[in-house]
């Protein structure tokens, strides 16, 4: 159990989660073991950018699965720093509050997904993002890097994390597929998720996502 004040070392998990699912869990908690995390910050996107608003679950319904799938893992947390903000999540902005929140002296590791880093040279403020927090890129066992990417962050003086999760296989869209056709997603999320997808009829209608800045493991 964490019992510092502000931990040293701190994985940051932003992304939709909508739903959240046993692929992201399974990823923090890789993530904490290999890099000795103190706490997994889960932060759920505020109005993800790039993606229909009417297309995407309500911040509160997304942040409060969020907060029944972490429950019980004394090393989870759920902020609410992005969805307190106004107008679109970028996660330079996540990076940037996270930082003053724990101060200079934390460690922050931003966790995502391979395809999303992928495109991270695109993404708002890229340079002042690698000197913001250290990148872990989740990904299925056999993927790998292009070159220029590796070299992007070595110019910037850090180095790219690239984790192998097999739980990496669960999709949140797969997940919302397949509660629409009135399938089951049983062991896909955790019980208490399900509950709540079921008791608030989320998902019944088409939803199409594209990837964005800010993206979860798998959207």
């Amino acid at each position: 159990m964490v019992t510092q004040s502000k931990p040293c070392r701190i994985g940051v998990m932003g992304g939709t989660f909508d739903p959240i699912h046993y692929g992201h869990l399974v990823t923090a908690e890789v993530v904490r073991g290999e890099f000795d995390i103190d706490l997994v910050l889960f932060v759920p996107s505020g109005v993800p950018p790039h993606k229909d608003p009417r297309q995407v679950s309500s911040k509160e319904h997304r942040y409060l699965m969020t907060v029944f799938a972490t429950l019980t893992n004394p090393f989870f947390e759920v902020s609410r720093v992005d969805i307190d903000r106004e107008g679109e999540t970028y996660t330079i902005d996540t990076l940037r509050d996270l930082r003053k929140l724990y101060g200079d002296e934390a460690e922050l590791f931003f966790i995502t997904g391979a395809d999303a880093i992928a495109e991270i040279m695109d993404w708002k403020n890229a340079a002042e993002l690698v000197k913001l927090a250290e990148f872990v890129a989740a990904t299925r066992p056999g993927y790998q890097f292009d070159r220029k990417l590796q070299e992007w962050f070595e110019q910037h003086g850090k180095k790219l994390h690239l984790l192998q999760v097999p739980a990496m296989a669960i999709s949140s869209t797969d997940i919302r597929r397949r509660v629409q056709a009135q399938k089951s997603i049983r062991y896909f999320v955790p019980e208490a998720v399900e509950h709540y997808i079921r008791k608030n009829s989320l998902y019944l209608e088409h939803h199409t996502h594209s990837t964005a800045d800010n993206n979860e493991i798998s959207s």
